[in-house]
């Protein structure tokens, strides 16, 4: 059960993200924030049927997370919003890792 609340709070952490982008006019931001939310409701789903397989499409798309916001944090150099949703990432990746290894 934690590991769905902390799926799904983080997918709606994503999908929040798509609307400020949007809110500031960013499609790109807008896109990206959906289709990230979606796959990482989608990986909470393929968790029900393979725990393993959920597991591992979680850590891959959320290590792609990471690299986007690491090149987004190198490029702009700034904190907000780039860096939060490194930090966020990572915390997000180290716990399905871990996850993964048990």
């Amino acid at each position: 059960m934690l590991n769905q609340i902390i799926i799904i709070g983080f997918s709606l952490f994503l999908l929040s993200g798509a609307y400020f982008g949007m809110k500031a006019g960013s499609k790109v931001s807008l896109i990206m924030g959906l289709v990230s939310g979606a796959f990482i409701l989608l990986g909470d789903l393929l968790m029900r049927y393979n725990a393993k397989a959920g597991l591992l499409f979680l850590m891959i798309v959320s290590g792609l997370l990471v690299v986007v916001f690491v090149q987004r944090v190198l490029q702009t150099h700034k904190m907000m919003p780039s860096g939060m949703l490194l930090i966020i990432s990572t915390l997000f990746l180290i716990y399905i890792v871990t996850k993964y290894l048990r």
